[in-house]
């Protein structure tokens, strides 16, 4: 049983059908679980990579699963429904193996829900042979242990090559067909190299070793990517340029786990881009790493990026990069299609607190940093720091306020306009496998304190302080370093009702306190507790490939304020084998081949403007008007259909709709014009974009119209609708048509709607009405119909709503948009 997703928020999420969303049936299947929503699981790269290297796998297949939000959990609860994927609708606890992402600490909680909804025993103890096997991986897999409770086996390090195997064991075992599937598949897993099975690995006895992808050319990485229909939190493509860092920053977890470095050719980074363009239509790309700007021929690859899509307006955005890596000829390039958000990660507010997290850079070099950004015309930018880190004085605190002022005074001086400066915040959480794993975490009242500080420092206009909750940050700690005693606090916590504990709104930190009590954990004692350097470590038996003596020398430089250099050019035995001359070799994309033909810019002087209408309907009826015009645009895009774009810093696509549909409504002839630089095949046109379009979305008919003919918006003033109805409305639509006035509130103005219900005719099962705009005032479908119906939005957004038509008048003649514009051309 599928539930309506217009019941629900953000119904898009719920409705699968995405572009290049792959349905199939493997012999064996696995659930991609992501324990958040939808708009951060479908940001993560790990997972569609995974995705897109199980479904090519002939006998396995992959579908996605997310957290629900608590008004579908709600609802699946109360019909005792099962949490299922979106592909097949299939039940979690149907598939073979089910796999979750451990990007985040604070999305424990929704990792035993989802196992609670998915109709499964969250404790592995207790699920038998019925049940799917339980996998794990991701960054917080480094320390397994507070869910080694509930997880078979945990993946530890790069997952691409992993994966395969797995599979094949578990066919293996599958087509033995034994009595003990669950415990054969487990005794094979743990041969494996990477992976941890906590039923039979002893940690005092057996390391294990994280897993390498030692080639990333080599790697299989996706290039034709679901393309969601809601606004995901990075929306656009991602290529990973390169995995590892090497400037070993102490407080970073990733730096170290993900060691050594390994980057892309840019060839291969290059192809990968343009097939991912060609697939998705997104009019955005990003370059993604740990320290993208330390990407060697950086400047050169985004060059040639933009030489081979030239006038397509595909622009190029970067994680945030450190000080010293923004060059003059980056912000060149990276603006010479549009303008993307920059942030710069200083961390620490003083030179002598960054010689102790080995972030190295001078006050001279981040002046030098802003005034590059600032004179090639930045006027927004992103600054992050840190606060509660080791030996931290209330001088870095001061430091912070002072290098977030700098950077608002040199903005004004060099663009002469106001600045906007977004200042990050965020308390330092001890991390494993990092230097500092031995430190507690500072105490909560401290953090509180200095937090306020800055948020009172930076209340001026242009500055806008972002700052985690303190509290957030004290159970991250108690979990990142959290031994196998975390597992009963997780739980206790999960029974009294948390939830997406990372988002600050919902983040219930008194539950989170009862829940240490119950389970006989001090909260603040545990997250700020330091261990012995000279004792093993929980997660000792985790092997990363760096070294303890490696992360203790790097502590004891920390305390004497010392540099470590960057480790791509002096090696400091880490542990590590890395391969030097690869890393010492410089890049360059100048002369790569190009696979695609550039892109001429279109001579606006030829422009031709075209009249389309189309259907929507089906499971597409709910996308939201935003939703299903970033849909229509990207496959526009994909169709290779030149669009002419408006100037500015911010050129957007001269392509323009009719009034907006509502969320779960059908739409069977809804208009959008387009100009296109030089007249085309109207008959090709329709085919190129019918090929691109989902299904549920068609282009019915096409037809030139006058570049300077009225906008669609303004001509349109009728609307005809079917609603299907039970009878015992029907009343009520008979005494709403014998009012005389209906009387609405919108915006602190009153509004008579009466005039706007033109007809409403019962005919079967469906009521048709039409509106009509009067006075100047739109109509509005809910509007009305919360008056005659007396429903709310929502369980009007339930009916099957149709807009089965729109018009204007002409001279007093009732006229189509399309026929109107005919009607011109003669």
């Amino acid at each position: 049983m599928r539930l309506n997703p217009a019941s629900f928020k953000k119904p898009s999420r719920y409705i699968g059908n995405e572009v290049n969303i792959i349905r199939k049936e493997g012999d064996i299947k696995i659930a991609l679980c992501f324990p958040d929503t939808y708009e951060i699981g479908m940001s993560h790269i790990g997972l569609k990579i995974l995705y897109s290297i199980i479904n090519s796998i002939p006998y396995a297949s992959a579908e996605r699963v997310f957290a629900p939000w608590f008004d579908l959990e709600s609802s699946l609860r109360e019909r005792k429904l099962p949490l299922s994927s979106l592909e097949h609708n299939r039940p979690l606890k149907e598939f073979d193996i089910v796999g979750f992402t451990l990007q985040y600490e604070l999305s424990y909680t929704n990792i035993l829900n989802m196992l609670d909804i998915g109709g499964m025993p969250i404790r592995r103890e207790d699920r038998d042979d019925s049940c799917p096997i339980i996998i794990a991986g991701g960054p917080c897999a480094v320390n397994p242990l507070p869910l080694t409770p509930f997880i078979d086996a945990f993946v530890i390090g790069d997952g691409e090559e992993v994966v395969k195997e797995i599979i094949d064991c578990y066919k293996e075992c599958k087509l033995k067909s034994g009595l003990n599937l669950k415990e054969d598949v487990l005794n094979k897993f743990s041969a494996l190299e990477g992976l941890y099975v906590p039923s039979i690995h002893d940690p005092v006895k057996k390391k294990i070793k994280k897993r390498i992808v030692a080639d990333l050319d080599k790697a299989e990485f996706l290039d034709k990517p679901i393309v969601p229909y809601t606004s995901i939190v990075h929306d656009r493509a991602a290529i990973e340029i390169s995995r590892g860092c090497t400037k070993g920053c102490r407080f970073c977890q990733a730096g170290m786990i993900y060691r050594p470095l390994r980057e892309r050719s840019p060839e291969k980074v290059l192809s990968l881009a343009e097939r991912s363009i060609a697939n998705t239509g997104y009019e955005e790309i990003s370059f993604t790493s740990l320290s993208t700007g330390d990407y060697r021929g950086l400047c050169s690859l985004i060059r040639e990026f933009n030489s081979r899509h030239s006038g397509r307006h595909i622009s190029v955005s970067l994680p945030s990069l450190r000080v010293g890596a923004v060059n003059i000829d980056l912000l060149k390039e990276i603006k010479s299609v549009r303008k993307t958000g920059f942030t710069i990660a200083p961390e620490a507010g003083t030179k002598r607190m960054r010689d102790v997290i080995n972030k190295d850079f001078s006050e001279e070099e981040y002046k030098e940093t802003l005034r590059r950004l600032f004179s090639e015309g930045w006027t927004k930018i992103k600054l992050y720091f840190m606060i509660g880190l080791p030996t931290e004085t209330e001088a870095d605190i001061k430091g912070i306020t002072d290098m977030v002022h700098t950077a608002s005074k040199m903005g004004r001086e060099i663009t002469g306009r106001r600045i906007e400066i977004n200042v990050g915040v965020s308390a330092f959480v001890p991390k494993t496998h990092t230097p500092f794993q031995w430190l507690g975490q500072a105490p909560l009242k401290y953090l509180r304190r200095n937090q306020d500080i800055l948020r009172k420092a930076f209340s001026k206009r242009g500055l806008n302080f972002k700052g985690q909750h303190v509290e957030l940050s004290l159970i991250e700690a108690v979990f990142s370093r959290g031994d196998s005693d975390c597992a009963i606090l997780l739980e206790n916590a999960w029974r009294a009702g948390c939830r997406f504990d990372g988002w600050s709104e919902l983040f219930s930190f008194d539950k989170w306190l009862r829940a240490g009590e119950l389970s006989g954990i001090d909260l603040y004692e545990y997250a700020s507790r330091p261990l012995d350097p000279d004792k093993e470590l929980p997660w000792g038996f985790i092997e990363t490939g760096i070294t303890e003596k490696f992360l203790r020398a790097e502590y004891e430089k920390s305390l004497k304020g010392e540099i470590t250099s960057d480790c791509r050019y002096i090696c400091y035995n880490c542990g590590l084998e890395c391969k030097k001359s690869a890393q010492d070799k410089e890049y360059t994309a100048d002369n790569a081949q190009s696979a695609t033909i550039n892109f001429r810019l279109p001579d606006s002087s030829l422009r031709t403007k075209i009249r389309l209408s189309f259907s929507k309907t089906g499971i597409l009826r709910h996308l939201s008007h935003q939703e299903l015009i970033t849909a229509i645009h990207r496959a526009i895009r994909r169709a290779g259909i030149s669009v002419i774009y408006s100037g500015g810093f911010n050129p957007h696509p001269k392509i323009s709709f009719g009034p907006a549909l509502p969320t779960s409504i059908e739409g069977l002839n809804e208009y959008f014009d387009m100009e296109v630089p030089e007249p085309i095949n109207l008959t090709d046109l329709l085919m190129r974009l019918n090929a691109e379009l989902p299904e549920g979305l068609r282009a019915l008919e096409a037809a030139p119209i006058p570049v300077k003919s009225v906008a669609l918006n303004d001509f349109i003033s009728c609307y005809e609708y079917e609603i299907l109805i039970d009878k015992a409305s029907h009343e009520a639509i008979t005494s709403f048509m014998n009012l005389q006035e209906c009387l609405v509130a919108r915006e602190n103005k009153r509004f008579d709607i009466r005039p706007m219900v033109k007809k409403a005719a019962i005919c079967g099962p469906a009521l048709h009405i039409t509106l009509i705009d009067s006075d100047n005032i739109k109509a509005r479908l809910f509007e009305v119909l919360r008056e005659i119906l007396k429903k709310s939005d929502g369980d009007i957004s339930a009916l099957h709503i149709k807009r089965t038509r729109l018009y204007g008048y002409n001279k007093g003649e009732q006229i189509e948009p399309l026929i109107l514009e005919k009607v011109w051309l003669k």
